[in-house]
């Protein structure tokens, strides 16, 4: 099964690019089969990583930025794939 955690931040206003460098070097305990970063508008940032685990598996996450550099608490998702059927067109 595949797993996606969604991590979302938003920084405070005019912080945006401190916040996204701050995510982007943050390291886990394990490897991720693959790992995304993304920036919006209003200085967000969202990182979502997917692993091949249960959906209720132990799985490293990204903390908590340090206070002063977030507007908020970080928001935190988590999905499992489901299987995508194709039609015939029909």
């Amino acid at each position: 099964m595949t797993v996606a955690l969604m991590w979302e931040a938003r920084a405070v206003s005019g912080r945006g690019e401190e916040l996204l460098a701050w995510a982007r070097t943050q390291e886990l305990s394990a490897r991720p089969v693959r790992r995304e970063t993304f920036r919006a508008p209003e200085d967000r940032v969202l990182v979502i990583t997917w692993w091949d685990a249960e959906l209720a598996a132990e799985l490293p996450e990204l903390p908590e930025p340090d206070g002063e550099l977030v507007t908020r608490a970080v928001h935190r998702w988590r999905f499992e794939s489901v299987v995508l059927e194709l039609s015939d067109g029909a």
